[in-house]
């Protein structure tokens, strides 16, 4: 077996290992309404609210930090929209069932996670302008890309790789944007 092959193996196996706990996990109520809430704020609203939030309190980078949050986001979406067509990689609620979250999923493909890039791509690019703000948008950022897996929804690999791809974005947009 190749080195590459071996490396998608052993991750995938850890992948499968931890879907299994997760949707098997009676988690207590007060995680399913965190899970929940933090997967729907990942749809959108709260990084067009942050937007809002920047563009009336952000002073003279305000422009900047929305162009480049912006940006980022708007590539990611390209970006994971290509890598899930491309990867074709089953979601863990299609591989095996979820014992209490029924959330359908947004798309068809789980290799990228689409919520965890834009909201590490928006998070991280605000947080270039911002860096008082780093601690609350990281929190979101983790939220959401956590939610994704415990919703069934995402393996961690595709979270992880998400986190890596939308961070890349911003700190990329926020060379264009400075």
């Amino acid at each position: 077996m190749t080195a590459h092959r071996l490396m998608f193996h052993f991750i995938a196996t850890r992948d499968y290992q931890l879907m299994r706990k997760v949707n098997k996990w009676p988690a207590p109520k007060w995680i399913r309404l965190w899970a929940i809430a933090a997967t729907r704020a990942g749809d959108g609203w709260l990084w067009y609210l942050a937007g809002l939030f920047v563009l009336l309190f952000g002073g003279a980078n305000r422009l900047a930090a929305i162009a480049s949050a912006g940006s980022a986001a708007l590539v990611g979406v390209g970006v994971f929209l290509s890598l899930k067509k491309l990867s074709g990689r089953r979601r863990p609620c299609e591989i095996e069932p979820h014992c209490w979250a029924t959330l359908l999923p947004p798309d068809q493909f789980s290799f990228p996670s689409g919520h965890t890039i834009t909201a590490f791509s928006v998070a991280i690019a605000l947080s270039e302008f911002y860096p008082a703000l780093l601690p609350a948008l990281l929190f979101c950022a983790m939220s959401v890309a956590t939610s994704r897996i415990l919703l069934g929804m995402h393996f961690l690999s595709d979270v992880a790789a998400g986190a890596l791809i939308g961070s890349g974005l911003a700190i990329c947009s926020h060379a264009l944007f400075i």
